[in-house]
């Protein structure tokens, strides 16, 4: 029995369609959002991570766990719940799988949660050591203490592995998250800033993790990444692929410093979780290089998908999503 947790999100769908083809039955969790498809082999059931009898008796039978639940966000007034609710879940799912004796288990943490240089440019690789600071937001932090849940798991005994990927573009999910990008620059946002970051596809990290949870690896992390793209270029392709105007504008870091302050008040006003926030703002300047040899030279047969046919397969199922 094959057990993963966030299995309604974004990369808990596109998991769940490439676990499907295997014939190893899957226990698929959610929690407040509803599934909106069934599968082959696949059986959905409501689970709190939160509530440590409900994830043990999740737990029951399961032999290959992939934890992909997380609380993502970037508005200051979510910080003590997500950190708080990100960690305590993946501590509750660990030691549930140890308890259990799960055979292995893959946790998806983030390139977040790697360590940082200072400066306006930064080399990371799976060696970066975490230090906390300025740059690090709320959710690097809940991400980099959840991966040391694992941790402490592995040192316990759990067989596990650790997947950190990019900012992960892939069809689903327009209203939120990467995919709300296409939304963003259908509408001709004029703006664009100067900062670069890693990219992956959705279906490559599924793959990753089926690959890393079928081999012989166990007590490592590894960064998936497509590439290293800058966020105007990534735009621009996706303009193109739309047949939208690309941005235009270069945003300076004076000028983000504004908009995150009035995007956070106009949040407040209506009521609604931020999405520009000092950390995004802040985030898009920065130009960071993530090295994915690691995961590379572990599975030399791997192949990401090129951005550009991710980008307009993206392109294509956003607008039939809106006729």
């Amino acid at each position: 029995m094959i057990l993963v947790t966030g299995a309604s999100g974004f990369l808990g769908q596109h998991l769940l369609e490439a676990l499907a083809q295997q014939p190893l039955p899957v226990r698929a969790l959610y929690h407040t959002r509803e599934p909106k498809a069934s599968l082959p082999h696949v059986t959905w059931v409501s689970c709190d991570l939160l509530d440590i009898f409900a994830v043990a008796a999740a737990m029951k039978d399961v032999t290959q766990v992939y934890h992909c639940a997380a609380i993502v966000s970037y508005d200051p007034a979510m910080r003590h719940k997500m950190i708080r609710e990100n960690v305590d879940a993946t501590a509750n799912v660990v030691n549930a799988a140890l308890e259990a004796g799960v055979a292995k288990l893959i946790h998806v943490s983030s390139i977040a949660a790697l360590g940082l240089s200072s400066g306006h440019e930064a080399q990371v690789s799976e060696d970066t050591h975490w230090e906390e600071g300025k740059e690090s937001s709320a959710y690097a932090e809940s991400k980099f203490l959840s991966e040391m849940e694992v941790w402490r798991a592995m040192a316990e005994g759990l067989n596990a592995a650790i997947v950190n990927p990019g900012i992960i573009l892939g069809e689903g999910e327009w209203d939120r998250g990467s995919s709300k990008l296409m939304e963003i620059v259908y509408k001709e946002f004029p703006w664009y800033t100067e900062g670069a970051t890693a990219w992956v596809d959705v279906k490559d990290v599924a793959e990753a993790m089926i690959l890393l949870m079928n081999s012989d690896i166990s007590e490592e992390r590894f960064i998936l990444s497509g590439g290293n793209f800058a966020h105007r270029d990534v735009f621009t392709r996706m303009a193109n692929a739309l047949h939208r105007r690309p941005p235009f504008r270069q945003a300076s870091p004076f000028m983000t410093e504004i908009v995150w302050r009035a995007e956070l008040f106009k949040s407040r006003i209506a009521g609604k979780e931020a999405t520009i926030t000092r950390e995004t703002a802040r985030s898009a300047q920065r130009k960071v290089y993530y090295n994915n040899n690691k995961f590379r030279e572990a599975f030399p047969r791997f192949h990401y998908h090129a951005l550009d046919d991710t980008i307009y397969r993206m392109a294509g199922a956003f607008v039939k999503n809106r006729h």
